[in-house]
């Protein structure tokens, strides 16, 4: 419908304007030696080879073999060189670059500043002149190159930035790619002698390397979360966009508002989303001296905390969940916050629960309740400095155990991932060019498994890496083939390269999953480098679903990417994607327009990759954590959490699970999940068994604990968990929507209602049933 359309004479005049304004093109990376001009200046010959006029000029590629290999027969047009005491600078000539008049111009460095008596000061307005003089540019720039990010950067890492361009440039862009780069890349780099820059200097400390990575990723992810904002707004969609939640805490004007706005503020960082705070203000009346002075600091306390804060008028206590959904409904809210309340079953019965009556309104938002522990154990909502375990145990002797499993780590080869929002983005050239990297260096590089999938690039870079011949398996009368773990493991390289993890084996092999196959090499102490898509991580599995519709069959475990030793994205923007589909890059020329309008469409592509840049920010925020690093950019979290996930056997508790397990890793928790069987005294069905027996399976792979608990009916399952959670010394409860209709919750009671009631000293996590078009 779009397609037909009467454009505004806004809309007509900016098309016009941009039919004579050249394309800009903005590579991002944490850090200089990333690789964002070895990347440019590729990109350069792919445009190149399609008959496009290309030219490099002010380039820098700082000796680095790698780079100056790529500047192969681009042509260049002199730059202008000056000095600044003993440094050499390189300036944009543009006069010769107006006089040459290219399609498209390579220039690094968009941070720039120009010699004294130049046309313009700086290299931004250079671009911006060339842009205008319908020349495209492609240009590269450093995280902590833009302000507000510059004062972030130092505030964290403690740089020093000479030259910033302001924080709106990537906005001017057309297209902002992310170079992403491990600490661990990058120091190899240094050891090897490839940076020409002075290794002592505070940006190479590897935590500020992984502080500056996850700084990138997350200014990347939040420019790709607003390019899905307007192109749902073109679309006409009004449900939650991408994967950035948006918590909405309600309080009152009360001493403890402020452990929910705090509470609220904590979930935000935790889950990189947006904070918003309301209040219920009865309009007709004036604020108390005390309800006044509650006011002021919340004001204050939001607005330190970045939130926005709004009063909603108050008309009855029965009117507040409508006109609070109304308000999360607007705001594409994902998750309401609030207190548990105080009144008693009948006081809920005669004035209305707000909560029970939110419970059944809400669609496809979350309900957090947040238990005032202040009242039964006098715990602060922010931690205390707490001192290292590790402090404790420096002079502790290690267990037969410990050392069997350290001796197993230092045996184990390494594991490096390569991982990307979809098919296509190039995973596998990365992994391929990564091996000849290593055999150049005289590493003994063996490919275990490779799909090329026809593609022309990836088979290039194949190059002179040996190929280990696949194992033929026998099925059903087919010759199958599947990769050879026994022959890997005999013939012990130093390094294996294992296409697509996710990958699940042909009946006969000895491991169902190819992941397994990787442990197994791994163990024998084989380094592996491998590829993954995002939406085959198991966790994310529901978060796929919901973006593209498509529930995915092929997952592996999240602990397999915890326990990579790097993980590095490959990030490309949908319209380079879609733009290699149609060019029959990724998939046979048959399949495009199928693919096109279905996985590869804009809008699933723009929300996989914003799932995929806040997923590796995650990582790299907890790898932070793990080294005990005081400037986690997720702020401080209660260091005794224990997650308890209640379930029953219906198709909603794979959900609850993956929720469970998210919650429990974004917390450093133990979690259990939790199933009460009424009556029978442990016998089971046929069809019950194998349904318990496939969420303890997925409960194991995610690393919880699956519990079965006896009820002798069905009225007794609230008090049964509310106990065992009481015993597992839980501190917050994790369960679904009830679907029960009325004469049910009046025949059976309401499980979820009860264990509300029971659970007021924790915190609750009542998750919503995803509905793809809610009303």
């Amino acid at each position: 419908m779009d397609g037909f359309k009467r454009k505004t004479p806004e809309e007509i005049l900016h098309s016009i304007s941009k039919l004579h304004r050249g394309t800009l093109k903005i590579y991002i990376g944490p850090v200089s030696g990333s690789g964002k001009t070895y990347h440019m200046l590729r990109e350069g010959h792919i445009l190149k080879q399609q008959g496009i006029d290309v030219v490099i000029c002010a380039v820098s590629t700082l000796k680095r073999p790698e780079t100056v290999e790529q500047l192969g027969d681009l042509e260049r047009v002199s730059s202008i060189h000056w000095y600044k005491g003993d440094v050499e600078y390189k300036d944009l000539n543009l006069e010769a670059l107006m006089a040459r008049n290219p399609e498209v111009v390579l220039v690094d460095g968009l941070a720039h500043r120009n010699r004294p008596e130049a046309r313009f000061a700086t290299r931004l307005e250079d671009i911006k002149y060339l842009l205008s003089h319908d020349i495209s540019v492609i240009t590269t720039v450093n995280v902590y190159e833009l302000e507000g990010y510059t004062e972030l950067a130092q505030k964290l890492t403690g740089i020093e930035v000479e030259h910033t361009v302001p924080v709106d440039t990537l906005e001017l862009a057309d297209e902002v790619r992310l170079i992403d780069v491990t600490p661990e890349t990058i120091l190899n780099r240094l050891a090897e002698g490839h940076l020409k820059v002075n290794k002592d200097a505070p940006v190479f400390k590897r935590g500020n390397l992984g502080v500056l990575r996850e700084l990138a990723l997350r200014l990347v992810a939040e420019d790709v979360n607003e390019s899905l904002k307007e192109h749902r707004e073109e679309m006409g969609l009004c449900i939650p966009p991408g994967t950035a939640e948006r918590i909405l805490v309600t309080t009152q004007y009360h001493w403890n508002g402020s452990i929910y706005v705090r509470r609220g503020q904590q979930i935000a960082k935790r889950l990189n989303g947006d904070l918003l705070v309301v209040t219920f203000r009865n309009f007709k009346r004036a604020l108390t001296k005390e309800a006044t002075a509650f006011r002021r600091s919340m004001i204050k306390l939001v607005e330190k905390v970045g939130g926005e804060f709004e009063e909603l008028p108050y008309r009855s206590r029965r009117s507040m969940p409508e006109t609070l959904v109304q308000y999360a409904s607007r705001h594409q809210v994902t998750r309401i916050v609030m207190g548990h309340t105080k009144h008693t079953r009948w006081q809920e019965f005669w004035q209305g629960s707000v909560v029970n009556t939110l419970l059944k309104v809400t669609k496809n938002i979350d309900l957090f309740l947040v238990a005032d522990r202040a009242e039964y154990e006098g715990e602060r909502v922010l931690p205390a400095k707490i001192v290292s375990a590790k402090e404790h145990q420096k002079y502790r002797r290690l267990s037969e155990q410990e050392v069997v499993e350290k001796i197993g780590k230092i045996k184990r080869g390494k594991f490096k991932v390569y991982i990307g929002a979809a098919p296509g983005v190039g995973k596998t050239y990365m992994m391929l060019r990564e091996g000849n990297d290593h055999l150049k260096k005289g590493i003994d590089v063996q490919i275990g498994l490779l799909e090329t999938h026809n593609r022309k690039e990836t088979i290039a870079q194949t190059g002179n890496l040996p190929i280990i011949p696949r194992k033929k398996i026998v099925y059903q009368g087919i010759e199958l083939e599947e990769m050879d773990t026994e022959a890997i493991i005999r013939k012990r390289p130093e390094v294996v390269l294992v296409d697509e993890l996710a990958h699940t084996n042909v009946p006969g092999s000895n491991n169902k999953k190819r992941y397994e196959d990787v442990l197994e090499i791994l163990d024998a102490g084989i380094s592996v480098i491998t590829t993954v898509n995002v939406q085959h991580l198991e966790s994310l599995n529901d978060a796929v679903q919901q973006i593209t519709g498509i529930r995915v069959r092929e997952t592996v475990p999240d602990n397999i990417l915890q326990m990579a030793d790097e993980v590095q994205l490959i990030d490309v923007s949908p319209e380079a994607l879609q733009q290699r589909m149609r060019e029959g890059k990724i998939y046979a020329k048959a399949k495009v327009e199928q693919a096109l309008s279905h996985f590869f469409k804009t809008g699933n592509l723009i929300a996989l990759r914003e799932l995929a840049l806040r997923e590796i920010a995650d990582d790299v925020d907890e790898r932070l954590e793990s080294l005990e690093r005081k400037s986690s950019l997720r702020g401080p979290w209660r260091r005794k959490e224990v997650i308890f996930v209640c379930v029953n056997s219906t198709p909603h508790a794979e959900r609850l699970i993956r929720r469970g397990f998210r919650t429990a890793y974004r917390l450093k928790a133990a979690w259990y999940v939790n199933y009460v069987h009424v009556g029978g005294g442990g016998e089971y069905t046929g069809e019950l068994k194998a349904r318990l027996d496939a969420l303890e399976r997925l409960t194991v792979r995610l690393g919880g604990k699956f519990v079965v608990h006896e009820a002798r009916g069905p009225k007794e399952i609230a008090h049964v968990l509310s106990v065992k959670a009481d015993e597992a010394e839980a501190t917050q409860l994790v369960i679904g929507q009830s679907k029960q209709t009325f004469w049910e919750t009046l025949l059976k009671g309401s499980v979820v209602k009860k264990l509300i009631r029971k659970s007021r000293h924790r915190d609750v996590l009542i998750v919503a049933d995803f509905e793809p078009n809610p009303a």
